[in-house]
């Protein structure tokens, strides 16, 4: 199975692939958390993906953030094989999440909480690996600036970080946030 096929499952078809953990976390939180096991621990065994949500009292809300996080490790973590001829600046802008994503003046500027972020990360890392983590080179055939990009990819730590794996994968010098 693809990254695509498993962000596009439901909450609880995805859980079905998962094994659940509960434990009890240590830390502040007093009497109350020493007794409960509210942490959990998510594994993904198809994709080898392990999360974990371990903030709240609540292991409801626990459960919840864990799985959001395994949502946003798919994207951060997993790459798809782009065809050779969706590698152009039209077929790129063509593509859905990409599309949707744009300003109307042609920038990428998307909040992390919008529900299009994470889906637009995965497809710029897609496109980072393949071009060998080059990033004025993913930004021409996005059809965006360099400055752009690299402004969304630093938007969110966890993705800056991802660039500078991929970009230490293929011996390129890590980007520095500015």
């Amino acid at each position: 199975m693809t990254r695509s096929k498993w962000t596009s499952l439901t909450d609880a078809q995805l859980l079905q692939q998962c094994e659940v953990d509960t434990y009890r976390a240590s830390g502040p939180g007093g009497q109350k958390r020493n007794k409960t096991s509210s942490a959990v621990r998510i594994r993904h065994p198809p994709s080898g993906l392990i999360v974990i949500a371990e903030e709240s009292r609540s292991q409801h809300e626990n459960r919840a953030r864990a799985l959001k996080r395994l949502r946003h490790a798919l994207y951060l973590k997993l790459r798809n094989d782009l065809p050779k001829e969706t590698l152009t600046t039209d077929a790129l802008r063509d593509s859905e999440s990409l599309r949707s994503a744009l300003e109307q003046n042609g920038k990428l500027h998307l909040g992390r909480k919008d529900p299009r972020f994470w889906p637009v990360v995965g497809l710029v890392l897609d496109v980072l690996a393949v071009q060998e983590a080059r990033v004025s080179e993913v930004a021409g055939l996005l059809g965006v600036s360099t400055g752009n990009l690299v402004d969304f990819l630093q938007s969110e730590p966890k993705v800056w970080e991802q660039v500078n794996i991929l970009r230490a994968h293929y011996g390129q010098k890590p980007l520095h946030s500015g």
